[in-house]
Order: C-alpha cells, then sequence, then structure tokens
C-alpha cells in the first residue's frame, strides 16, 4: 500500500466567520492529513477573508510572511462603544453621532495615514506578566498596554451610511503593516470624530503578496479529489515572490540536501546575486528544495527541504 505524499505547499484559505484561526488550521491539517501546520497572521473569530496556511516544509517561511503588509475592508458602527472594540463585546456606551459630512470624516481619516502609536486592545492575544490580556479582560481587569508602532499606508471609503438611523457609519479598505488591531484604528477614529465606534465587520483581502481572489472556501477544498487538492498547494517559492532564485542539477542539489556549500560556479542564476542575498534554491526547475544565504564564493544552506521529509 502506497502512503500519502507528505505535503509541501501554501493553502490559501477563505475563512468563514466564526471560526478562530486555529479552528481553520485544524480542519486544513485533517484535511491534508499532516501535524506539521501554521498559518501567518490571526484572524478574529468575526473575521473573514485571506489566511495563509503553511504545510510541511512551507512552515519555514512563516515568519517572513508574518512581516508582511496587510489589506482589509472594515465596517464601522458610530456612537455605539464595546468593550472587544467590535461587536462581539459588551455595550459600553451609547452616544449621539453629530451631523458629520463624507468631508468631515475624510478629514479624520486622513489623520490616521501613515506611522502611528497604537494602543492595542484588551480583547487581544498579548501578553501582560505572562497572561494573555483577553484573560485578564474576561476577568473585569484592564492594565495599561504601551503603544505600538503600526504604519497606515492607504485608507479609502468604500461605502457611506452617515445618515443610517440604525446603523449609522461607513466603510473603508486599509493597507497596513504588520500587527494593526483594526478594532483599535475604529476606536480611535470614533474617538477622533467625537461620537465613538466599534468594528462590525471585517475581511483580510491580502496577506501580501498573496490576494483573497487567490483563496478557496473550506467547502470547495472538501469537496475536492485528493489529487486535486494537493494541486492547489501553491509552491513554497510563491511566498517569496522577491527572492532570487538560484537552480542546481542533480549532483549539486545532493550535496545541498547533505548541508554542503555549494560553489557559485555550479549554481545556475547567481550573476546577480550579491554576497549576503538570501535566495529560494530550486531543483529540477521547479522545485524549492530549501532557503540559502548567498556568500562570497559559494551558496550557504540555511533551510533544507528533503524531498522524502
Amino acid at each position: 500500500m502506497t502512503s500519502k505524499p507528505a505535503p509541501h505547499g501554501i493553502v490559501l484559505l477563505d475563512k468563514p466567520e466564526g471560526l478562530t484561526s486555529n479552528q481553520a488550521l485544524s480542519r486544513i491539517k485533517r484535511l491534508f492529513g499532516t501535524k506539521k501546520a501554521g498559518h501567518t497572521g490571526t484572524l478574529d473569530p468575526m473575521a473573514t477573508g485571506l489566511l495563509v496556511v503553511c504545510l510541511g516544509h512551507a512552515t519555514r517561511v512563516c515568519a517572513h510572511l508574518l512581516e508582511a503588509d496587510k489589506a482589509y475592508w472594515a465596517d464601522v458602527h458610530l456612537g455605539v462603544v464595546t468593550d472587544t472594540e467590535d461587536k462581539e463585546g459588551e455595550v459600553l456606551e451609547t452616544r449621539e453621532v453629530p451631523p458629520l459630512s463624507e468631508a468631515d470624516v475624510e478629514a479624520v481619516l486622513a489623520q490616521f495615514l501613515g506611522d502611528l502609536q497604537q494602543v492595542p486592545p484588551m480583547y487581544s492575544a498579548l501578553k501582560h506578566k505572562g497572561e494573555r490580556l483577553y484573560d485578564l479582560a474576561r476577568r473585569g481587569e484592564s492594565v495599561e498596554r504601551p503603544p505600538r508602532a503600526v504604519t497606515i499606508h492607504s485608507l479609502e471609503v468604500t461605502e457611506w451610511r452617515l445618515t443610517d438611523s440604525d446603523r449609522p457609519g461607513f466603510a473603508f479598505e486599509v493597507t497596513c503593516s504588520k500587527g494593526t488591531y483594526i478594532r483599535s484604528l475604529v476606536r480611535d477614529i470614533g474617538e477622533t470624530l467625537g461620537c465613538g465606534a466599534h468594528l462590525c465587520g471585517l475581511r483580510r483581502t491580502q496577506a501580501s503578496p498573496f490576494h483573497i481572489d487567490q483563496a478557496l472556501t473550506l467547502n470547495q477544498l472538501e469537496s475536492l479529489s485528493p489529487e486535486a487538492l494537493f494541486e492547489s498547494l501553491l509552491p513554497i517559492q510563491a511566498a517569496l515572490p522577491d527572492w532570487p532564485r538560484v537552480c542546481l542539477d542533480r549532483g549539486a542539489a545532493g550535496d545541498f540536501f547533505h548541508g554542503r556549500a555549494i560553489e557559485r560556479a555550479r549554481c545556475d542564476g547567481v550573476e546577480t546575486v550579491q554576497a549576503g542575498q538570501w535566495v529560494c534554491v530550486l531543483a529540477d526547475g521547479q522545485r524549492c528544495i530549501g532557503l540559502a544565504e548567498m556568500g562570497e564564493s559559494a551558496l550557504q544552506p540555511r533551510a533544507v527541504f528533503p524531498a522524502t521529509s
């Protein structure tokens, strides 16, 4: 009986509302029959959209993807403040929404472009003295959270509901650096507008270099045949589109698998690679067999992906 090959690659999942990122990850692991998997950025249960899941050897590039910029569609409900800063929380305060024009809101949003110091929410996985903030928050405790540096690259309104009597607000698209809490961004926008606000909808649309248009739902993945499921995996190098590619022939690849440095003369594609640069190492012209750093005269293996594991 032939055993199923271990999966090595990247799954782009369109996460549904109501699942935690770890629950979604568990579903993917069961589907592909693997224990070695990780995702590259948590989505709250209420959020939908792009969850990048790395399987097998691809988990070695997770750290690089965690640093990537993200993009979201966010829906803002003005005049209602909650303890979680989103629609899942308890209402702390209801305020009157002042007459606001689109120009008023645009002027406030412009204040949030660029580099910011953002105070993270109490309901978050960050730690204080070894405890998760959300555990403290659930006990009714609140602690001072030092602000963190984040960057908002773009912020564009896509829908206006300023005069909606049931849910006054607006929706926007935002591109931001890693570590940005959209809930806290909405909180701060609401405070600056003078009426408070909470996040009532969130969808991640991009986690560079991937876009939601490339993603599949759990139902779509679960409907695939085993062969089609494995074909849906993106190759490891898809996560690193800006990295140089260096190709090795069979002999050089064998040495690379054993952790040996490979002389530049045995590498195809190193003409423009500078010393100190990291590269994707390919065999057979397409399969990523590891990551390496270019030295002065040889390629130094940094992560090796054996074909048999």
